[in-house]
């Protein structure tokens, strides 16, 4: 089960070889006699691309539980039996190393036999691979309405900033019209850059129409690192959460932008599945989450 839920997560089966140690031939064989005992084909592979079926879907959730009911046998059989397996995880490249640094060494230090298997991408599909099922938990920020199945855990509150570049530039010049706190801007013409779906872009709609500014959206962006990297580059002025702006490295080509009504703030934490915490190493990083999380205020 282990190899298919390896291949399940990461849709390539290079990969898979890669983190199992196992050849490529290997993993293409075991996957092969699963569909045959199955009598099912639970992943469509060509020389393109990975898909899990309908059939390889519902199978992940089973084989998901017998991992977790075997880890939970094992912990009841030998309770000081070292923690050990696999953990998958998703978040952002910017929680990676702003919030989860501390977490995972300190989290590393205590189970150093299980592997944190890490994916990065745009923080706002983090609650449906979890949901999904397709990673065990993911940093995110948690959104206005929080499905009952899931819990979590804040690590740090972030407030959305809005800023402009500092490069002459059209844009710079559109937004130095105003004062200090924006008041003279006149915003119909100012291009924005803003994200394409998440809470972000919940929240920054709802403020836009609390303020009456109908926004002439220059570009919608997945990811909030791309949006500043835009912004740099003097193409408009963008909205994302604080933290960002600070891990980006760009602070001397983008300037914050004052406000007369403060932008709301995001709760970025850590998410599960409420029964994904029965499961002995999901518990473990979470409890290590919940006491090593309070140095990020």
């Amino acid at each position: 089960m282990s190899v298919f839920l390896s291949v399940a997560d990461t849709l390539n089966f290079s990969r898979s070889s890669e983190l199992l140690h196992m050849s490529l031939s290997a993993v293409s064989r075991t996957i092969g006699r699963l569909e045959e005992e199955l009598g099912q084909t639970v992943l469509e592979r060509d020389n393109r691309s990975v898909k899990l079926t309908q059939r390889g879907r519902e199978f992940r959730q089973y084989a998901r539980k017998a991992v977790d009911d075997w880890q939970r046998l094992k912990q009841k059989l030998d309770s000081q039996a070292a923690l050990s397996g696999d953990i998958s995880l998703y978040c952002s490249v910017t929680a990676s190393y702003s919030v989860l640094a501390p977490i995972l060494e300190a989290f590393r230090i205590s189970h150093p036999a299980v592997a944190i298997m890490m994916h990065t991408g745009d923080q706002a599909d983090g609650i449906v691979r979890v949901l999904s099922g397709q990673d065990d938990m993911a940093v995110t920020a948690r959104p206005v309405n929080l499905s009952q199945r899931l819990a979590f855990l804040t690590l740090r509150e972030s407030p959305l900033v809005l800023f402009a570049p500092t490069t002459d530039c059209a844009v710079r010049d559109l937004i130095h019209s105003g004062d200090s706190h924006s008041k003279g801007v006149d915003w119909s013409k100012v291009p924005f850059i803003v994200p394409e779906r998440g809470v972000s872009k919940e929240l920054l709609d709802t403020w836009f129409a609390e303020q009456g500014i109908n926004p002439q959206v220059y570009a919608q962006v997945a990811g909030h690192e791309a949006i500043v990297a835009m912004v740099g580059l003097g193409l408009g002025v963008g909205i994302v959460p604080e933290i960002v702006i600070g891990a980006s490295g760009m602070a001397d080509i983008i300037k914050r932008v004052g406000v007369s009504h403060p932008l709301p703030a995001l709760q970025i934490g850590l998410c599960t599945l409420k029964n994904r915490l029965e499961n002995p190493l999901v518990k473990s990083l979470w409890n290590t989450a919940q006491a090593e999380g309070k140095i990020n205020p």
